[in-house]
């Protein structure tokens, strides 16, 4: 498969999309900062990451009781790949995502926001990002990737993109196990909101319909 590239607004490096499997193709662009919201926001970060290679970095609030169940994510990423960090405070969850984000560490750095977060703290992650491409570029990998996970339907300003991941009836049956979601693109640079309904077959073929 080749990928589509895309050149910053200066003309300088290209940066690779990064496309989901079965076709989905999200052309989410490395080196920016995107959003993931809706309440099965976890799901489609999780398919993001089965998608993709390398370390992740996610980063989420220390003080929920809520939170990730590595094994839970295995039938659609790789847990042993995640690095998972967990913040004292709301301003060290920003904090550590643009650490991790400058140091070109990480392929994808995940942030696990209790709300949106503003322009400031967004145009920082990117700045973050760009440094963090120009690290990775001199050690032969990809521009980082930031994922910024919100609750309901996201709002972070000045983010690249912004989709919406919500369950929906899955068809599955005793003898037949599949997942299926409705996802929305509701804002990108580059493309008009759209909707598809997306399903996860038990072996884990992936394919998308356009929605209504």
């Amino acid at each position: 498969m080749v990928l589509p590239i895309h050149h910053d607004s200066q003309g300088r490096r290209p940066f690779a999309q990064q496309p989901l499997p079965g076709g989905l193709g999200l052309g989410l662009l490395r080196g920016r900062v995107h959003e993931v919201c809706g309440p099965a926001r976890v799901s489609l970060a999780a398919l993001i990451l089965g998608a993709s290679e390398g370390p992740v970095i996610w980063i989420s609030p220390g003080w929920v009781a809520e939170r990730v169940y590595p094994p839970g994510l295995r039938d659609m990423a790789d847990p042993g790949r995640i690095i998972f960090a967990r913040a004292r405070r709301p301003e060290d969850v920003l904090w550590a995502t643009e650490e991790a984000l400058r140091s070109g560490a990480a392929g994808i750095v995940l942030a696990d926001l209790p709300a949106p977060p503003a322009l400031t703290p967004v145009r920082r992650l990117h700045l973050a990002c760009a440094a963090g491409g120009e690290v990775a570029h001199h050690r032969g990998r990809l521009p980082p990737l930031a994922l910024l996970l919100t609750p309901e339907e996201g709002g972070a300003q000045g983010v690249e993109s912004r989709w919406h991941m919500a369950h929906a009836p899955s068809g599955s049956t005793l003898a037949e196990c599949r997942s299926a979601w409705v996802m929305r693109r509701l804002r990108a640079r580059m493309a008009p909101p759209a909707a598809w309904e997306v399903t996860r077959e038990a072996g884990g073929r992936i394919t998308a319909q356009s929605a209504p």
